[in-house]
């Protein structure tokens, strides 16, 4: 069995600030610390389940956060930005039998977590498929779908385990904290990690099939920007319309497509 794990952090349990989330900033070391415990737990729950290769993409800002030398021997780490559209699971291909997200967070233009962004978090406001706030969960599970590789675990706020519920009640998943306000309720860190292995294992062995996302048979992206300004210079890209006064609207069929708007406009 062959595995793909992404790893964010601001999902991760105990995050709850940003100054949690910079590299190099103090506060940063023991979150960075637990957002490699969680990842080498769902490794761990994979390599139980049978997994004998599995590809680990530290998915959060300096793609540099991860402890390489805390994974297990079957693992392989991807630091650092490749710069393709895949961008949290570069490196994905039809050869995997499933893709695991942990500490992921919900959506921006929602309340779960303190820290709810999509992709750019000083530059974009939202982005919504076909008028639905859009976490990166979902853009980049649609992407393991072009694939055809089920996400069967995915961990991190509330919220966005209700959100993937909706998208698939088959996937399995853990939150991990709740967001009120600018606070978080935490989970024990050490439970986070113990659930995560254990129900990582217990999705492997389930049927995959029934975890795997039907993509939309075309997509209408809204991306809001903080500037005006932003909004317009890139309602340039080919096939983009500006929606005063900060939103560039895109339609297309082809779901690629939609990664490639991200990938440049964001």
């Amino acid at each position: 069995m062959k595995v793909y794990i992404s790893g964010d952090i601001e999902g991760i349990t105990g995050t709850t600030h940003w100054n949690e989330t910079e590299k190099n900033l103090p506060d940063w070391v023991p979150f960075a610390k637990q957002m490699t415990d969680e990842v080498v737990a769902a490794a761990n729950g994979a390599i139980a389940a049978g997994a004998t290769e599995i590809l680990i993409k530290d998915a959060h800002d300096s793609a540099r956060n991860i402890d390489i030398n805390a994974l297990p021997e079957e693992a392989k780490l991807i630091r650092g930005w490749m710069g393709d559209p895949l961008s949290m699971i570069s490196g994905i291909d039809k050869s995997f039998d499933a893709v695991i997200f942990i500490g992921y967070h919900n959506a921006a233009g929602t309340i779960t977590n303190p820290l709810v962004h999509t992709m750019n978090v000083s530059q974009v406001s939202y982005i919504k498929i076909n008028d639905e706030y859009t976490s990166e969960f979902l853009i980049h599970a649609y992407a393991a779908t072009l694939y055809d590789v089920p996400v069967v675990f995915v961990s991190g706020d509330i919220g966005l385990t209700k959100e993937v519920n909706k998208v698939n009640p088959s996937i399995v998943t853990l939150g991990v904290k709740d967001g009120i306000g600018a606070a978080t309720i935490n989970m024990n860190p050490k439970k986070a990690v113990r659930e995560t292995e254990r129900l990582v294992k217990e999705a492997l062995g389930k049927d995959l099939n029934l975890m795997k996302i039907k993509l939309p048979e075309e997509f209408k992206v809204e991306i809001e920007y903080k500037d005006h300004k932003c909004a317009y210079r890139y309602s340039f890209y080919p096939g983009a319309e500006f929606k005063a006064p900060r939103s560039v609207v895109f339609n297309t069929k082809e779901y690629f497509e939609v990664l490639r708007l991200i990938h440049f406009l964001t």
